[in-house]
């Protein structure tokens, strides 16, 4: 039977840790891949925001000012989605509540990665638009959405199956 992602007894017993030990070793492992992700939406945020300021914008269309939305819109909700453990963790600061720390920034950044894959895929079907033209820009956003989704999620999927025996 497979574990839950929330079984920090049973995490605990398998590693022969303490509860506390998981925790805190679940949390610094959390904090490391929120790094990772915060970084990367951080400079896409950073080139987003300055690029209405660019000469060209204005010659993007409908097509690309919606395009331009989505991408922003997502890249930002990413960016707080990605930081609000960081809330979380000061607002329930010495109240021990390590628990539900790990377990809430562990969905917040499963859904901030999707927002960002979101904002990824955007930002090149935004580019590609511009540089190689309508459908050649969506065959590369498909293929950045399938290529994200398979590497964040599929495959780590398919690894989280119960071992045998």
């Amino acid at each position: 039977m497979a574990r839950k992602r929330t079984d920090v007894a049973g995490a605990a017993v398998a590693r022969g840790q303490t509860p506390e030990e998981v925790l805190d070793r679940n949390l610094a492992e959390l904090l490391q891949e929120m790094r990772v992700a915060i970084t990367g939406v951080q400079i896409l945020f950073a080139f987003l925001l300055t690029l209405p300021f660019s000469a060209r914008f204005d010659e993007l269309g409908a097509f690309g000012t919606t395009v331009y939305a989505v991408t922003l819109l997502s890249t930002a909700t990413a960016t707080l989605v990605l930081i609000a453990p960081v809330s979380f963790h000061r607002t329930l600061f010495r109240q021990r509540r390590k628990e539900q720390l790990v377990a809430f920034a562990d969905g917040a950044l499963l859904v901030g990665l999707a927002l960002l894959l979101l904002g990824i895929a955007a930002a090149v079907l935004l580019v590609l638009d511009v540089v190689l033209g309508r459908w050649p820009a969506l065959a590369c956003c498909a293929f950045v959405v399938v290529l994200g989704t398979v590497a964040w999620y599929v495959v780590p999927l398919r690894h989280r199956r119960p071992r045998d025996g």
